[in-house]
């Protein structure tokens, strides 16, 4: 199944309790296989399967805190079998 491309980006203030929601969503999309990120009429779905890179930096200058993750992959474009492989 190819999906089409698409960007998605939302910014906004929130509590720290908001956002342990949204990353505990993000972590049950990843868990079953597929992140969808939606903001009013526009949605984005991200399949995920095999490896994934994360890549987590901390920072603390002057009382500004901040931290940035980054979860990235690669799709699996080939088709799928949907029957297993003869071996003779």
């Amino acid at each position: 199944m190819s999906l089409p491309d698409g960007k998605f980006r939302h910014e906004s203030l929130q509590d720290r309790k908001t956002i342990k929601t949204l990353l505990n969503a993000l972590t049950k999309g990843i868990g079953s296989g597929e992140i969808t990120l939606s903001d009013g009429d526009k949605d984005l779905t991200l399949p995920i399967e095999g490896l994934m890179t994360l890549r987590i930096k901390a920072d603390r200058s002057d009382g500004a805190c901040r931290v940035d993750l980054r979860i990235s992959w690669t799709e699996d474009t080939a088709p799928k079998s949907k029957t297993a492989p003869q071996i003779k």
